[in-house]
């Protein structure tokens, strides 16, 4: 097994199916990753700053626009800075897409399940 595979983290959250697919997936390669209940143990700033980064997408397109929450919080303002937004995500970690993969220096988002593939081979 390379390094990358031997260091995965999920971020996961046991109610949603598409977590749950990433693991069999994950499972049937053999790989049993470290796994972070997101929900709670929501990753700090500065680890979604290093996943947004990994991921070379903005704060706004790990968000989940269909949560109460979102509306709540007024995220459609298209004025928020990325500070915000990522304020708004470690608060209240259930506006985070998921799954999130982190395979070393890797990451996906496993939207579908199968995209977690592209980082966990050799």
């Amino acid at each position: 097994m390379n390094k990358a595979v031997a260091n995965t983290v999920i971020y996961h959250n046991p109610r949603c199916s598409k977590l749950r697919q990433t693991l069999e997936l994950m499972s049937g390669m053999g790989i049993q990753p470290i796994v972070i209940e997101y929900l709670k143990t929501p990753p700090d700033t500065q680890t979604l700053k290093s996943i947004l980064s990994q991921l070379n997408i903005s704060a706004r397109e790990l968000l989940r626009t269909q949560e109460s929450e979102y509306a709540e919080l007024g995220l459609a303002n298209k004025t928020l800075s990325e500070d915000e937004l990522i304020q708004a995500m470690t608060t209240h970690p259930i506006l985070i897409e998921r799954p999130i993969v982190i395979a070393g220096e890797r990451v996906a988002i496993g939207r579908p399940p199968e995209r977690v593939l592209e980082i966990l081979k050799p």
